[in-house]
């Protein structure tokens, strides 16, 4: 396992640390990004660095031979564009013929649980049937398309919201004019629960699988800002509005398949 290369496309905020965790442990990691200022930071994280983008077509020098990999992990989101649906389609299309290509045999997809719709109750990864928002919809086609090729396996991980570090409630309180569903419960995921999860589906070759991926304990929303409004010393923006339709996402699949245990549970402990 330790010789098995891998290909980061999007070494983001999520990304970046995860290939540095990758190549701490021995993996030979590729990463890719969009701006030649981010070069330095892969390359003092011992990441082979590459510059491609999908606009939507797979651009760079150098495309094919950062696909020479044994894995590649895919961690871009949908742009906020009005033709998502379709555009997204198109980039995973050009980005799945590069596959087709290449020797990868395992491909890990970073999703989203916005592909589930607010169903009022607990959500599992078959009900991913009609999600609410444009790019809900266009990652749940994109998911799809990725399963269906038999070339390679792919697994999906539905990430819930992600946190830790520098993505904290206190950062988005001084822009909040209210808190709307005050009583509407929370899902969320630590930045290392991430990659302590992605770390496991590698090492144990969970492949062809889709996991949600969300801290188990759901707090709601006042509940969530009030602890940060106190904790980071600032006001808190009034309430406003009833019930909203939810949706609390289980990750029992997940926890059941790689016997995972939560670093951060409880997102209210986190803060």
């Amino acid at each position: 396992m330790q010789n098995e290369s891998i290909s980061i496309l999007g070494c983001g905020w999520l990304g970046l640390p995860l290939a540095a965790e990758l190549s701490s442990r021995g993996f030979p990691v590729k990463g890719s990004t969009t701006s030649e200022d981010h070069i330095p930071l892969l390359q003092e994280a011992g990441i082979e660095p590459y510059i491609l983008s999908l606009d939507p077509e797979l651009e760079g020098d150098e495309a094919a031979d950062f696909l020479q990999s044994d894995t590649l992990i895919i961690n871009f989101p949908p742009e906020r564009r009005d033709d998502i649906e379709e555009y997204h389609v198109l980039q995973f299309s050009s980005l799945i013929d590069a596959i087709r290509l290449s020797p990868l045999r395992h491909v890990l997809m970073v999703s989203s649980t916005s592909v589930y719709p607010a169903l009022n109750r607990e959500v599992v990864e078959e009900d991913a049937l009609e999600p609410d928002s444009p790019s809900g919809r266009a990652l749940l086609t994109v998911e799809e398309m990725l399963m269906q090729e038999r070339g390679f396996q792919t697994t999906v991980l539905r990430f819930a919201g992600l946190v830790g570090y520098d993505r904290t409630p206190s950062n988005y309180l001084g822009r909040m004019k209210e808190i709307t569903a005050p009583a509407q419960p929370m899902n969320l995921i630590h930045r290392d629960d991430c990659i302590a999860i992605m770390m496991e589906i590698i090492r144990l070759g969970q492949w062809g699988e889709v996991f949600n991926a969300c801290s188990p304990v759901h707090p709601k929303r006042i509940d969530y800002y009030t602890k940060a409004a106190e904790k980071a010393g600032v006001p808190l923006p009034p309430a406003a509005g009833g019930d909203a339709p939810f949706k609390i996402v289980s990750s029992r699949k997940l926890e059941n398949a790689i016997g995972y245990t939560f670093l951060y549970p409880d997102p209210m402990a986190d803060l």
